[in-house]
């Protein structure tokens, strides 16, 4: 009789008999490991700390609004009207002077909250005393490209990961017959393109899903008439059947490999889910004028401000909408009215209708830009030229919701908005704030690559208190 035990050559019984501390460590590792495995790498994760927010909805602005044109008005700049600058002589050709804004400016609901005059839906005191203005954030490139990358990946150079694969990566998605991070564009792209919403050194699974502005949203999400759900399953299956054996020919994991796998899944439920979440038909009357689609001005940002509130009610996690033009050079006036127009009427309707769903408080909205713009401009063949240059020294972001003080103003641009002055903080301080309103740590949410632990400030940062109620 055999009184010892059989040998069992499997890794969980090798790691058990190393030892009740290394094998049980281990072993408890890889349990976790592969049951997280099983879930799917989008299943939802629990926050690493208490959260204020669940999902963000983040309206970019792209060319950079100027800030003493929408939320930050500066008397002293109007009284400087196309008198001479001294602020930066000697280091751009051409003669400069100070442009001031040619927008009026009001106090707004109870909080006295400030913007231009243009602003009319956003005035309404029912969503402009949710509004906290920030107005302390500084950038560090002039350079449109790497501004949007900073802004939305954390580093000017590109190819790192986008603030909703962050987000994802540390909390999943609340839907897995949905993406967990969305962007809608206008036809053309921002600056930078897809590198602005890349999933960078982390797995694939984490990149951004375009919803195009025309046409189908997703290309070939409908099925070929000829083709069955059942007919595609069976193709499914057998496709997983030759790529799962490839990839364990493979001898060690193959994440491209992996995230086709489960890219192709996806879409085969997209194809049930999706259709569902764009119908727009199912809205109201009231609803959909409330968002502007009635009018030619509004109707694609109205359009996508509601699709965000329907993908973030159907637990999208992380949802970013591009809106251009922003980058008055020249024509400030006739420029940002415009720009205004079409975005004014669809903020105001997505903070109402999230207020009005109880969705407010764990859904965070910013409104930004890439940068500011400064209070002067030059003189070009002896014409004035009523614009702004780039400003990284100065700018604004409206924020919504999700765990952010209401009615609020916090940090200070000086008298002519040049540079910001009070609660400065570094764009790496706006998306720590950003994490921790998630339940995320910045310093815990790292991604091993090239040789370090990589995370989304680069290099750590700090909250900005100032912002969170």
């Amino acid at each position: 009789m055999n009184v010892h035990p059989q040998i069992n050559d499997s890794r969980r019984s090798f790691l058990y008999q190393l030892g009740a501390s290394l094998g049980s460590v281990a072993l408890t590792n890889l349990l976790a490991s592969e049951a997280a495995a099983a879930a799917g790498p989008l299943s939802p994760k629990p926050p690493m700390m208490p959260a204020k927010a669940k999902n963000v909805i983040m309206l970019f602005m792209e060319g950079g609004p100027g800030h003493m044109d929408t939320f930050d008005p500066k008397p002293e700049l109007t009284r400087l009207h196309k008198k001479e600058s001294k602020l930066k002589a000697g280091q751009e050709a051409g003669f400069k002077f100070f442009v001031g804004s040619p927008f009026g400016f009001q106090k707004v609901g109870q909080s006295g909250i400030e913007m231009c005059d243009q602003w009319k839906h956003l005035a309404d005191p029912y969503v402009a005393d949710e509004l906290c203005n920030y107005r302390g954030c500084q950038a560090e490139s002039l350079n449109h490209p790497e501004a949007l990358f900073h802004m939305n990946t954390g580093s000017r150079l590109g190819g790192d990961p986008g603030l909703g694969a962050w987000a994802t990566y540390g909390l999943g998605s609340e839907n897995e017959n949905l993406p967990g991070y969305v962007v809608m564009t206008e036809l053309a792209l921002p600056q930078g393109g897809a590198g602005n919403w890349t999933n960078g050194f982390l797995p694939p699974y984490y990149q951004g899903t375009r919803l195009r502005p025309t046409g189908s949203p997703i290309l070939d999400l409908a099925s070929q008439e000829f083709k069955s759900r059942e007919h595609q399953r069976r193709a499914l299956d057998e496709l997983a059947q030759l790529n799962q054996s490839h990839l364990e020919s493979l001898g060690a994991e193959d994440q491209r490999l992996r995230a086709r796998m489960e890219s192709y899944e996806l879409a085969f439920r997209m194809q049930t889910e999706v259709p569902g979440v764009i119908d727009l038909s199912k809205e109201t009357q009231q609803t959909l004028d409330m968002y502007g689609l009635n009018a030619p001005e509004t109707e694609t940002f109205g359009r996508q401000c509601l699709m965000a509130r329907r993908l973030v009610e159907s637990g999208v996690r992380f949802v970013q909408i591009f809106s251009g033009g922003w980058d008055s050079h020249d024509y400030l006036e006739r420029g940002h009215t415009s720009r205004i127009k079409s975005v004014d009427r669809p903020m105001a309707a997505l903070i109402r209708d999230l207020k009005q769903r109880g969705m407010l408080e764990d859904t965070l909205i910013i409104w930004t830009g890439e940068f500011g713009r400064t209070p002067d401009n030059n003189k070009r063949g002896g014409v004035y030229s009523l614009g702004r240059g780039h400003n990284n020294n100065a700018m604004t972001m409206l924020m919504a919701g999700g765990g952010v003080k209401r009615g609020a103003i916090v940090g200070a641009t000086d008298e002519l908005g040049a540079s910001a002055v009070e609660c400065v903080h570094p764009i790496r301080d706006l998306h720590v704030t950003l994490m921790h309103l998630l339940g995320l740590d910045d310093n815990k949410l790292t991604y091993l690559h090239a040789g370090r632990y990589k995370q989304l400030s680069q290099f750590g940062g700090e909250v900005i208190k100032e912002l969170i109620a």
